[in-house]
């Protein structure tokens, strides 16, 4: 982390009063070519975040209680990939942080916005979620809607581009998930060891072929009635998915595979109503 805390003494220095700076002295056209000909900037990151309650208020309320994010902290993600050596160096280390990012910021020569988010190391990007009661609340009623929701997973590569020619917000990812947990009272089900991963895993488990890829470009796009929405393209939703087991009211009812799940140009409006 020193990488980091050589940016925050950067950003201390930038926000001390001016007052308290040199005389400031002008730059030249060849000293300000020098620095607007850099390669963009890189961040290191490490961070846990705890979130005692999320409300969503319209008339009513969304709650969600106790959210936790960090790492995985665990050493048994995506088991099938059985080579020690591979399992050592993807995911001998625990830690509850999400670390072992580096975010890297360039601005192309014709003005769009690229961020590249990659793992330091060889190793996956590992994470983990964990929540509480999911619930709707009323004046008078309320709801449980999900409880004891859990993720773990890793992320191998994760890319942003804002393209300045068309306005899109251009999202390139591949994630995996491990495991998913969740029970959701209101419909008596419970789903248990939920793996998300790319489209090979199941025939060829790997490192390379743990992330299900995702693509979609997100913008100012047009609802039905021609006014303005956001909207949400998804070109490229490519997956394996097992669930271990679904529960029914307490009981087992089976586990499920879905082999090569391909989804392509779906595209959502998204925006409020009166």
């Amino acid at each position: 982390m020193k990488s980091l805390k050589r940016n925050l003494l950067a950003l201390a220095i930038v926000g001390t009063p001016f007052a308290a700076q040199a005389e400031l002295q002008p730059i030249d056209d060849a000293r300000m070519g020098s620095i607007t000909g850099q390669a963009g900037v890189t961040i290191e990151l490490e961070t846990k975040v705890n979130i005692g309650e999320f409300v969503y208020t319209d008339e009513g309320s969304l709650s969600i209680k106790d959210i936790s994010i960090g790492g995985a902290n665990r050493t048994d993600l995506f088991e099938e990939i059985t080579d020690p050596a591979i399992r050592n160096l993807a995911f001998g280390t625990t830690s509850d942080l999400i670390d072992n990012i580096k975010i890297e910021i360039d601005v192309a020569s014709d003005g769009d916005a690229i961020i590249n988010v990659w793992p330091i190391t060889a190793a996956p990007i590992d994470f983990g979620v964990k929540t509480g009661e999911w619930s709707l609340q009323g004046t008078t009623d309320s709801t449980l809607l999900a409880n004891n929701f859990s993720m773990v997973g890793a992320i191998t590569k994760m890319r942003l581009r804002v393209d300045t020619a068309t306005d899109t917000l251009n999202l390139d990812t591949e994630v995996g998930i491990s495991d998913l947990d969740v029970d959701i009272p209101f419909l008596a089900v419970g789903i248990r060891d939920l793996k998300l991963t790319g489209d090979q895993y199941l025939e060829n488990p790997s490192i390379l072929t743990l992330g299900a890829k995702v693509n979609m470009d997100i913008y100012n796009g047009q609802r039905a009635d021609g006014t303005d929405a956001l909207a949400v393209d998804l070109n490229t939703f490519n997956a394996d998915m097992t669930i271990g087991e679904v529960l029914v009211g307490g009981t087992s009812i089976g586990s499920f595979t879905l082999d090569n799940l391909s989804v392509q140009n779906t595209s959502l409006r998204i925006y409020g109503h009166p």
